[in-house]
């Protein structure tokens, strides 16, 4: 079952866990000479003997004994409190039917994987081939969520009230919250995760990042978010070439805008240029946030197709594991779950959650009225001594709103996941998509309010550029700061004594060095800060067009330490088998379609060369909104023929789809003529 590669990762894994006190399999196919450790689950220090024997019978019971049919490895001797897991080959087939994962047939193409078939399917005898290290951890991980009690009995050395398990009751989320089960997670393979960093980030591999090793070592949910930060990152060098053209090769091509002293008429200076520099920006932006979201469907429906995700088999969700309620038959599986009503959990969105988030989105306005009454006490300062330290000082309004609006942020992200969590969402799903739409809905009024603000109300194109220019470099240099200097801080200084310890004692245990780091917080900050810069460049670029270039040093910055933060510093995360971004998807910015062409068509109305235009020809000011308005309405139209006229799949990954699609139904004809 070990493939050579592997055999001395496994070999390194398992040095520290003797191989005779693995779970002895009865079925011949699953019998291997090296059994390797999968997920490590951490009991209670003060756990009794009893219940974790316990424990290890029922995951290595058969499924219609009421088990996982797992292995299970107790620890060392001196270590009670840790159950290692693996997983022999049957269980591992079986559950990659029921998954719906696609996998090499014997004529190299991909195909829903059947277990009769299994046979018909290369390296099927090589578990460390067959499936990707994080498949088979997620396998393990379900197994062990799918444990259900089949009748009313008490859990082994545990007090009466909370030791009590009913009838289909789930047994992990018991053994959670009766303390028994401190925490689950998937063992790191320290020879394959040393050699992805140095193919990763020591190579400093910005522009073409080994993928499929990622895939298969951290999951989809990691591999399409670093396909994503790759292809955006590719997708800002022509907007930052234009942003480099306009600004500093064409002349007059930045839009250079000022304001007469005395007056607050804005002018542009004229070069003679026909088109000014942020018009043809505005329309370039436009258009680019199209075409990029539409090729990266592609791009993402070739990489699903590629890892053999695409056909993921639905499944009834389970209850996450933070839900709870009064204990009761689930009406659609008939198993003993926790029942929460419905019209409570609406009434706490509706009389807690919505007040709070309009308090937060309160606090934001206030923060903007601040801005702008300091910016007028700078403004006054500087009109009366025009100094340097005046002219410094200009900008001090903008740097104290962003610090104040990162603080309010990051209190506000607290009180959300809170408030998510008190809301009792039964489902994953529901819970993710409740807390990041509270998320989205503060972090677009956080960012852009002020910026809309001044546009639209103020039309003060030289304050909005002034501020989005100070939005993105301090950002920018935040950015720097947690991505690069806490990371190195963290990894060269505060971890260096177990580091040590690990040098120094070469019988140190490797798993009691894993759960020694903290679990790995997940990619939501990272998704909001990119859909932030998304926002920034589609919106506004058209005012400050080296936007991109800023976007794309940080992007530079950002993919390597990414990358490093993930392997070093952090548990390896379970993923499961996904064929997109998931609640992330491309959905989430098609928000930005409508939104971007109404500001850059409001910004193209404030250019001063328009405003010119439409004086010199007598235009009235209602003409001109009509004006706006049909060139809006034109440029959604350009949008949504682009959108059409480029497939969200390739042509060769459409065919090999409903090529998947017809030999399953094939497949499973000829299963029901056979019974």
């Amino acid at each position: 079952m070990t493939s050579m590669g592997d055999k001395g990762s496994v070999q390194t894994q398992t040095k520290v866990l003797s191989q005779g006190c693995w779970t002895e399999v009865s079925c011949p196919c699953c019998v291997s000479k090296q059994v390797e450790p999968l997920v490590l689950i951490q009991l209670s220090d003060n756990v009794q003997p009893v219940t974790k024997r316990w424990l290890i019978s029922l995951i290595e019971a058969s499924k219609r004994h009421g088990g996982a049919a797992l292995l299970t490895h107790p620890g060392e001797d001196e270590c009670r409190n840790v159950i290692v897991v693996s997983a022999p080959r049957c269980t591992l087939l079986r559950a990659t039917e029921d998954l719906g994962l696609c996998k090499k047939y014997h004529n190299e193409e991909m195909a829903s994987f059947s277990y009769h078939d299994r046979d018909n399917f290369t390296n099927v005898d090589d578990m460390q081939k067959f499936l990707t290290l994080v498949e088979r951890q997620y396998i393990v991980k379900n197994e062990l969520d799918s444990l259900q009690a089949q009748k009313k009995q008490r859990i082994p050395g545990v007090p009466e009230a909370p030791g009590v398990l009913e009838a289909w009751e789930n047994i992990c989320q018991k053994l959670v919250r009766a303390g028994v089960i401190k925490d689950i997670f998937p063992l790191h393979d320290q020879q394959r995760l040393n050699d992805l960093g140095r193919r990763w980030y020591s190579k400093k591999q910005i522009w073409r990042q080994p993928l499929d090793a990622i895939q298969s070592y951290f999951g989809g949910t990691m591999a399409f978010y670093f396909s994503f930060l790759q292809f955006y990152t590719w997708a800002l060098v022509p907007p930052a070439f234009l942003g480099l053209v306009l600004t500093f090769l064409l002349p007059g091509g930045g839009g250079v805008v000022k304001e007469q002293a005395g007056e607050g008429v804005m002018e542009e200076e004229d070069y003679g240029l026909s088109v000014s520099g942020h018009m043809v920006q505005a329309v370039f932006s436009m258009l680019w946030s199209t075409v990029f979201i539409e090729f990266w469907k592609r791009r993402s429906s070739s990489l699903s197709h590629r890892w053999g995700t695409r056909h993921l088999t639905e499944r009834f969700a389970e209850p996450r594991p933070g839900f709870h309620g009064t204990l009761g038959i689930n009406p659609v599986t008939g198993r003993l779950e926790p029942l929460f009503p419905e019209w409570q959990r609406q009434l706490r969105v509706g009389l807690v959650s919505l007040p709070l988030v309009g308090l937060f989105l309160g606090l934001v306005v206030l923060g903007m009225t601040g801005f702008y009454h300091g910016e007028a006490l700078v403004q006054g300062f500087h009109q009366d001594s025009g100094s340097l330290f005046s002219g410094v000082l200009l900008y001090m309004p903008s740097i104290a709103h962003t610090v104040y609006t990162t603080i309010l942020k990051n209190m506000y992200h607290a009180v959300a996941m809170q408030l998510t969590k008190w809301e009792n969402h039964r489902e994953e799903s529901s819970f993710q998509n409740h807390h990041i739409t509270k998320v989205l809905l503060f972090t677009f009024f956080n960012n852009f309010a002020v910026l809309f603000h001044i546009a639209f109300y103020k039309q003060d194109l030289p304050l909005l550029r002034k501020k989005l220019a100070s939005l993105l470099i301090l950002n920018q240099l935040v950015n720097q700061c947690t991505e690069v200097v806490v990371p190195f801080i963290v990894d060269h200084f505060l971890s260096a004594p177990h580091k040590k310890e690990q040098e120094d004692d070469l019988e140190m245990d490797k798993l009691r060095a894993q759960r020694r780091l903290p679990p790995f917080p997940g990619l939501f900050a990272e998704y909001i800060e990119l859909l932030v810069k998304f926002g920034y460049l589609s919106l506004f670029s058209c005012v400050y067009p080296l936007t991109a270039v800023l976007l794309l040093l940080n992007n530079v910055t950002e993919i390597p330490w990414d990358a490093y933060k993930i392997c070093k510093l952090f548990r390896k995360p379970f993923s499961t088998p996904v064929s997109n971004m998931g609640v992330w998807q491309v959905r989430r910015v098609l928000g930005f379609w409508a939104v971007s062409v109404m500001s850059n068509c409001w910004l193209l109305l404030l250019s001063p060369r328009v405003q010119e235009f439409c004086l010199e020809g007598g235009i009235s000011g209602k003409n001109i909104i009509l004006v706006a308005i049909l060139v809006e309405h034109v440029l959604i139209l350009v949008k949504m023929v682009l959108a059409f006229m480029i497939p969200d799949e390739p042509d060769w990954v459409r065919i090999k789809r409903e090529q998947i699609e017809f030999n399953s139904m094939q497949a499973l004809g000829q299963q029901v003529r056979m019974t």
